[in-house]
C-alpha cells in the first residue's frame, strides 16, 4: 500500500476542496494518505510518502502562496528528485501561468509528475473534482 502526502494551502477554501478530492481518489485506489497543511509539512518528511500531491492556490502575480506555501516548498524541492508528485490549485485571475511556473520549477528537479497538474477558476466545478479524483488515483499507482 502507497503512503501519500496531500501538502496543501487554502486562502478561501477552494484549493481545500480540490486537496479533499485528490485524497477521496488516492484512497478509493487503496493508498494510505494523509492531508497536511502546508505550514506542517517540513523537508524531512518527504522521504517518509511514496508520493506527494502539493495544492497551492495562485497568489499575486500568479505566485505560490508566500507566506506559508513557498517557504515550505523551497525547504524541500531539493529532495524531490525521482518522487512521484501531482499539483493542483486554484485562482481567480489570470490564465494559469502560476502553475505552468511551478510544473517547470517541480521538473527541473527532477521529480516525476504523474500526471498533467490540475488547476480552477475560483470554486472548483464538477470536471475539476473529478480531475483531482483522477489525480488521487495516478499518485496511488
Amino acid at each position: 500500500m502507497k503512503k501519500i502526502a496531500i501538502v496543501y494551502y487554502s486562502g478561501t477554501g477552494n484549493t481545500e476542496e480540490m486537496a479533499d478530492a485528490v485524497l477521496k481518489g488516492a484512497h478509493k485506489a487503496g493508498a494510505e494518505v494523509r492531508l497536511i497543511l502546508a505550514q506542517f509539512f517540513k523537508a524531512e518528511m518527504v522521504e517518509m510518502y511514496d508520493a506527494i500531491g502539493f495544492g497551492c492556490p495562485a497568489r499575486g502575480v500568479e505566485e505560490l502562496e508566500e507566506d506559508y506555501f513557498e517557504p515550505m516548498f523551497s525547504s524541500l524541492e531539493e529532495k524531490l528528485e525521482k518522487k512521484p508528485i501531482a499539483l493542483f490549485g486554484s485562482y481567480g485571475w489570470g490564465d494559469g501561468e502560476w502553475m505552468r511556473t511551478w510544473e517547470k520549477r517541480v521538473l527541473s528537479r527532477g521529480a516525476k509528475m504523474v500526471s498533467e497538474p490540475v488547476i480552477a477558476m475560483e470554486t472548483p466545478d464538477a470536471e475539476a473534482l473529478e480531475a483531482c479524483k483522477a489525480l488521487g488515483k495516478a499518485l496511488a499507482q
